[in-house]
């Protein structure tokens, strides 16, 4: 779900940096040939992923939800020229692709994508990050946060897309009977009350809540 009309969408994509010839290509290619094209991040959700990291400028950022790599590429763009973006999936289908489209990007030798349950990768990880990027199955949310905090610097970011779920969040009907639905109020209502982290939700394609640890 969009939460501005279609006309203003496309001024404002239209008024945002384009989306490189690699992207544009993996976001073609995902809509014609992978199943769920809409978990994508796209253009737009994709510029906002690239302008929040060049100002971050990380030395390491985790992503949890790989897809078919158009955020990681995303976020990549803002690295630190030594620095490196750790990218977990479960989907072991996707992985040939993801890994040519990998291959093609110039920032290919900085990202170290792992194919496994992230609740099982995570705490293996030994980095300190300076932003992470939460895309997963939405019944772990709270989950990946409490698992991914101790591993945040201070002052460093967390991401969590999809935190709207099509506006079903504000819709009491839905609410008691989707388990994503559930789980994305519950993290919702806990980040918000989590004295370790500063808040916002943006209402950008289907909900970003950015976190700041404290």
């Amino acid at each position: 779900m969009e939460f501005i009309n279609e006309e203003i969408q496309q001024y404002v994509e239209a008024h945002s940096e384009k989306e490189s010839e690699h992207l544009a290509a993996i976001n073609r290619d995902t809509n014609a040939h992978v199943l769920y094209p809409r978990m994508l991040s796209g253009h737009l959700q994709g510029r906002i992923l690239s302008m929040i990291s060049h100002m971050i400028a990380p030395a390491a950022i985790l992503e949890i939800g790989t897809y078919t790599g158009y955020s990681a590429l995303c976020l990549a763009e803002g690295l630190q020229a030594d620095g490196k973006i750790v990218t977990i999936d479960v989907n072991e289908e996707l992985e040939d692709r993801v890994r040519q489209h990998f291959s093609k990007s110039a920032y290919k030798h900085q990202i170290d994508y792992r194919i496994g349950n992230a609740l099982d990768v995570i705490p293996t990880l030994s980095e300190t990050f300076d932003l992470v990027f939460i895309d997963a199955d939405k019944i772990n949310y709270s989950k990946y946060f409490d698992l991914v905090l101790e591993k945040v610097r201070v002052g460093g970011f967390i991401i969590a897309d999809n935190v709207l779920w099509s506006g079903k969040v504000v819709d009491d009907s839905k609410k008691s009977q989707d388990a994503d639905t559930k789980a994305l109020v519950a993290f919702n209502s806990y980040v918000h009350a989590d004295k370790r982290v500063q808040n916002v939700l943006l209402p950008v394609r289907d909900g970003l809540m950015i976190l700041r640890k404290l």
